[in-house]
């Protein structure tokens, strides 16, 4: 079957500007006349004719609501470009780091190999016909297109008239593996469609040694819960997990990779990974059942991840630093030695403390992959991550969600070699709390502002930087807010040379680096027509291991009050409290919409209950306030006062109180916060009992 070349004229989209992630998108976007064809065009273009023509790239992505139509309208196109063969994952699915592995490691049958790829993902994003899609462009290398190549990309979509596209072309069974071959005006055209995990797989079992952790996942003391939330890892979970390691196939959550992701959020979180979350006794009610020793979630494309333990979280930044401090004993691709260590700027600065005790080169980099793959292409960096759930190594570009995973199962099966016989495991919470008294721990939280005014941020920003020429009055503001926090000894606008081609990223995050080890880091982004979203990093340095079990709301007030002081934080954004707070309480992490409900029912001497006056709701519809200090307050609602209380629940409109008078019981909430495992609205009886979250 012959197709011929159709030039197609088109006129330009505006905001096809392509991110560190590609061009993300609603899905109605996307399916506009010649939208994603003028981007993908304009993609050809940037890299030029003599990268395009006779090339082999790969078309997959993660599945989502759109993905099969997108991958037959980029073939079509593709082809009329002078593009030698696609490859195709089979069904269209290719997690992002497996199609890093499949660039750098596959070899046809014809001994090609790829060139580049586009990759179909709007990462951890919703997905359906309301929601998101997304498309990006990665190199020969595996990783993403560097700044270059995205800005000619974005120049070409400003400016492009037409687009090139084969007609006579019929779609291709993506479903089928096997090779279609077509002729056309330059010859022979192939799509090949193969199977998605043999490549990822094959690259893992070069990393990892299997039978240690199939021999971890067979002994009947260690019980594993994996969940995909219905995105594309679920196309490797039974692969690896169940065929390759033994484990139970009941073991697997949500591991069938849909459109739309099952209606559910592909984000690995607390927040919404439920199901997990619930099984890992760590959700809001006890379950009956003894939770796994260790379980694990993925985003959309698999390439983030979230480790959890019984009843425990841990936290991303905290991930990195131990796989790195444990790589060279527990996983043989390791053997050798770690060539350095990464993490991005605002990630904390725990993996810093394992490169200084294991004399290790270390890089902070901006936010971005791309930066990690400069470093690795050079051989200076191993291991690398940051603080969004993102963990990595140099086997590919690209951060990788189940390799985490294969890290920390290799890392207990290490750990627990002479233990599966006989005696007590070493669990997921006795790694990390023996790291925290080898390393000290880092307490970290989050504060996103978003939507703020943009001129209000550019202004928080400005006076920010003027603020750092003097960091005597820097030190005498913070000793007037709180004497008990440790003074700043460096403050400046992160600016990035990178060590291998020295190209130079300024304005990447506003920091304040205190004598202790501790962080304060303001980041913007996001100044279009919608607003500016603000970024606020706290890190807390504990390195007393008599101190590292504290609750982190306790151990971070200090830096909090300082941050949202120091920053002007209210005055320059009209904020009294943050769209989302990201907190680690007792290795919990706590995400929360804030609203502006003032409460006015409650009562502190005038002012508003809340430490920053607003009422929270979680996402079943429960609303929350905490107190920042032990107070007194006063309930306008009945004739009974809620005494030295930090939680105040209330449900479809009704309050319910923690400890309290107004249960018959006067106490205090130590350690964290306290949550009822029983409701009942305010009156006298018997308190119910409580649960820790």
């Amino acid at each position: 079957m012959v197709f011929k070349v159709a030039r197609v004229e088109t006129t330009p989209f505006d905001g096809q500007k392509p991110g560190t992630s590609g061009l993300r998108k609603k899905v109605k976007v996307f399916m506009q006349p010649h939208y994603l064809q003028n981007f993908v065009q304009s993609t050809f273009n940037a890299l030029g004719a003599d990268k395009v023509r006779g090339a082999t790239l790969v078309v997959s992505g993660d599945g989502r609501y759109y993905s099969k139509d997108a991958i037959q309208i980029i073939i079509k196109m593709a082809a009329a470009n002078g593009v030698r063969r696609i490859w195709v994952g089979q069904n269209g699915l290719l997690s992002t780091p497996a199609v890093s592995a499949v660039i750098r490691e596959r070899v046809g049958a014809d001994g090609s190999k790829a060139n580049g790829a586009f990759i179909l993902t709007a990462s951890h994003n919703p997905g359906g016909p309301h929601e998101d899609f997304g498309i990006k462009y990665n190199m020969e290398n595996g990783g993403p297109a560097p700044e270059g190549i995205t800005d000619k990309i974005y120049s070409n979509t400003t400016t492009i008239k037409e687009y090139l596209i084969a007609e006579g072309l019929p779609d291709v069974d993506i479903s089928i593996i096997g090779v279609t071959s077509f002729a056309g005006p330059e010859g022979q055209f192939d799509v090949d469609v193969f199977d998605s995990a043999s490549d990822y797989v094959k690259l893992m079992k070069s990393i990892f040694y299997f039978q240690s952790i199939q021999n971890l996942l067979s002994s009947p003391k260690f019980t594993f819960c994996y969940d995909a939330l219905h995105g594309v890892a679920g196309a490797y979970a039974k692969r690896i997990f169940v065929e390759e390691l033994g484990a139970k196939e009941s073991s697997l959550l949500n591991c069938v990779p849909k459109e739309d992701f099952g209606g559910g959020h592909p984000d690995p979180n607390l927040t919404y990974a439920k199901e997990l979350v619930a099984r890992m006794g760590l959700g809001k009610t006890n379950t009956e059942q003894e939770p796994p020793e260790f379980g694990a979630a993925a985003d959309g494309d698999a390439d983030r991840n979230m480790i959890l333990g019984k009843r425990f979280f841990v936290t991303p930044s905290d991930s990195v630093a131990i796989i790195a401090a444990n790589a060279v004993q527990a996983i043989p691709y390791f053997s050798g030695g770690l060539k350095g260590v990464a993490r991005s700027m605002p990630t904390s600065a725990a993996l810093d403390v394992v490169a200084k005790n294991l004399n290790l080169k270390f890089f902070e980099v901006p936010t971005g992959w791309k930066f990690f793959g400069n470093l690795m292409d050079a051989g200076m960096c191993s291991v690398c991550g940051e603080e969004s759930f993102g963990t990595g190594s140099d086997h590919i570009r690209e951060k990788d969600g189940i390799w985490a995973v294969l890290a920390w199962l290799s890392i207990l099966a290490y750990k627990n070699k002479d233990n599966l016989g006989g005696g007590k495991l070493v669990s997921v919470e006795d790694i990390v709390r023996q790291h925290w008294s080898t390393y000290g721990r880092h307490y970290y939280t989050r504060y996103d502002y978003e939507n703020v005014d943009a001129g209000g941020a550019k202004e928080l920003m400005a006076y920010l930087v003027k603020l750092q020429s003097s960091l005597t009055e820097v030190n005498n503001i913070i000793k007037g807010i709180r004497s008990d926090v440790s003074k700043v000894v460096h403050a400046d606008e992160f600016e990035y040379k990178d060590p291998v081609d020295g190209s130079i990223s300024k304005h990447q995050g506003i920091r304040y680096l205190f004598e202790d080890g501790s962080r304060l880091v303001f980041r913007l982004s996001g100044t279009g027509s919608e607003g500016a979203t603000i970024r606020l990093y706290i890190e807390q340095y504990e390195k007393d291991s008599s101190k590292t079990g504290r609750d982190s709301q306790e151990a971070l007030a200090p830096l909090v009050d300082v941050a949202l002081k120091l920053s002007k934080m209210k005055e320059f954004t009209g904020r009294s409290a943050p769209t989302r707070t990201i907190q680690w309480k007792n290795s919990v992490r706590v995400a929360k919409s804030c609203g502006n409900e003032n409460g006015e029912n409650w009562s502190d001497n005038g002012r508003k209950w809340m430490g920053l006056g607003a009422i929270n709701s979680l996402d079943d519809g429960s609303r929350f306030g905490v107190v920042s200090k032990e107070r007194e307050i006063s309930s306008r609602v009945g004739n009974f006062n809620l005494l030295r209380t930090r939680l105040v629940w209330g449900r479809s409109g009704m309050l319910f109180f923690g400890f309290g008078a107004g249960l018959g019981q006067v106490g205090r909430v130590r350690g964290g916060v306290w949550v009822l495992s029983r409701t009942r609205p305010i009156g006298p009886g018997p308190s119910p009992t409580p649960s820790l979250f």
